[in-house]
């Protein structure tokens, strides 16, 4: 933000404040300010950003002076927040028990950018992201500068559910800061999932902002926005991702938790206690974002994923991105144009075989072929997102589920809510998508017609999803306990570098030493013991 727009905006602030407080004011040394306090009884005060307060003068506030300011803005809002017109500026009002207003809060709103130029490639990726950190860390910003990067840089049709009027400033036209983006004003708090599911289905939005997610009613509207296709960006209650799972109201957010008892065999098999906590369903958000502080963020680009590990107790180590450093997303953006061929893949697969024995093995260059060429993306009408993920996760399909129909290959809707979805069915049979058909969305007449668009005829009853990473730490965990017991060295089946990282930090947990050992796709982990950690790649 400029210099000019800045002091533009504080003089609209320095306008409503009585004359006792606005020959104090200073505009050089209000660049760091981000609040005036003015109180019954006491001097006004000027707050900073490093915590110093500065008080205006010896004359205590009045009601007069309480009264100069609250007559110069619009009304209050049940949450006792009011704002002025064209600016991002926030006065928030402390009552007494006669309801009599005995003290303000006026936050400077300011337009900061570049906040999210070190995930500006996670914010292009057209999947929903969560921002969790304490207040005042600049949550709101991001969604700001994100509303704007994704309509104006993106083209895509953005609707900012506004409560308190925090993203695009107090009146009827928002902030510049916004961009292109809409807003929809929520009149209460207590309707901000209203206007959400509003948003949805009256304004065709492809991208909902929402700040401050924070009842389980908004967290069920957020599901239900998610489940149509629509990318989320929104902030919620809670420090970090481990909190959030633990708080009952909002935990639907990242999957929510259910307690399942295993068997002897299976509690046996995860070393584990037979009563244990596990994720419950698909997340709203694909990626969460927490803010460490103004200059550090960690990231989950993989919320699923992490949820699972913290309920297990595994480790997990979020990707660390500052606010201040420069990335090169280019680099990223051509490797990902560039991606391999199906015969690249082969031949790739072939280079890696050093001896004419290893040809023995049942490898059928056509059937590997054709499995690639199976695998689909489904574009998703008014049908549960999170159910339809599940059956693509449990029957181990070849197919994911996207928000963007240029990409897809097939379409699955709703029949009840077709008349609904006219311009997407028709954008559709433009592109000469096959479309299937749910009557409900119960989880099996989901895995009914996937089924039948993917063209499967059978799966066999046995056939479950496994994952390989749960394997992989299950063997590591058996291994340390051989260890320390008393055993010698122990070597590990061959993983990735990605399952290996995590079997070292599962080692180092139990103070042993653990070693890649081997090339290629046979490098694999040796447990010993000792506190040497080296060697980790």
């Amino acid at each position: 933000m400029s210099n000019l727009q800045f002091q533009n905006d504080l003089d609209k602030l320095v306008e409503i404040l009585p004359e006792k407080i606005r020959t104090y004011i200073d505009y050089p040394k209000m660049d760091d300010v981000i609040e005036i306090v003015v109180d019954i009884g006491r001097p006004p005060e000027i707050r900073h950003a490093d915590g110093k307060i500065e008080y205006l003068g010896n004359t205590d506030i009045t009601y007069d002076d309480i009264d100069y300011i609250t007559s110069r803005v619009q009304e209050f809002t049940t949450d006792n927040r009011s704002g002025i017109p064209g600016t991002l500026h926030r006065i928030s009002a402390i009552r007494n028990r006669q309801n009599r207003i005995v003290g303000l809060t006026c936050r400077i709103g300011r337009v900061v950018t570049g906040t999210i130029s070190c995930i500006k490639d996670i914010c292009l990726q057209n999947k929903s992201i969560l921002f969790l950190g304490r207040p005042g860390v600049g949550k709101t910003t991001k969604l700001r500068e994100i509303s704007r990067l994704v309509a104006d840089e993106l083209g895509k049709r953005v609707v900012i559910v506004d409560t308190s009027n925090e993203i695009a400033g107090d009146g009827d036209t928002p902030h510049p800061a916004v961009g292109h983006a809409r807003r929809m004003q929520v009149r209460q708090p207590e309707y901000q999932k209203d206007i959400m599911i509003e948003a949805v289905e009256n304004h065709t939005p492809e991208v909902i902002v929402v700040d401050e997610i924070g009842t389980e009613a908004e967290a069920q509207a957020a599901r239900t926005i998610a489940e149509r296709g629509v990318m989320l960006i929104a902030t919620a209650h809670g420090n970090s991702l481990e909190s959030l799972i633990k708080n009952p109201t909002l935990s639907d957010l990242v999957g929510g938790i259910q307690s399942v008892t295993l068997g002897d065999d299976e509690a046996k098999r995860r070393s584990s206690q037979k009563t244990v906590l596990e994720r419950e369903k698909q997340p709203t958000f694909d990626i969460v974002i927490e803010i460490l502080d103004r200059n550090t963020l960690a990231v989950y680009k993989d919320t699923a994923e992490a949820v699972d590990y913290i309920l297990r107790g595994w480790p997990i180590r979020p990707e660390i991105r500052k606010v201040d450093k420069s990335y090169d997303f280019n680099k990223q953006e051509n490797s990902q144009e560039k991606s391999p061929t199906v015969l690249e893949h082969i031949n790739a697969l072939e280079e890696k075989i050093e001896h004419p024995d290893s040809l023995k093995f049942s490898f059928s260059r056509q059937k590997y072929v054709e499995e690639i060429k199976k695998y689909k993306k489904i574009y998703l009408y008014a049908v549960s997102r999170s159910i339809a993920e599940k059956v693509i996760e449990r029957l181990d399909l070849n197919a994911e589920i996207t928000r963007n129909l240029d990409e897809a290959d097939i379409v699955i809707a709703h029949k009840n809510f077709i008349k609904g979805g006219a311009k997407v069915l028709s954008t559709a049979e433009e592109n000469r998508l096959q479309i299937f058909y749910i009557k409900t969305n119960s989880m099996a007449q989901i895995q009914k017609v996937i089924k039948e668009a993917l063209d499967i005829a059978e799966l066999n009853s046995h056939q479950t999803f496994y994952d390989i990473t749960e394997k992989a730490l299950d063997e590591t965990q058996k291994a340390i306990d051989k260890i320390l017991a008393g055993a010698s060295d122990i070597e590990l089946t061959p993983q990735n570098t990605r399952i290996r990282k995590l079997q070292h930090e599962l080692v180092e947990q139990h103070n042993l030493e653990s070693k890649s050992i081997g090339e290629g796709t046979n490098r694999h982990l040796r447990i010993v013991g000792g506190k040497d950690y080296g060697n980790r790649n």
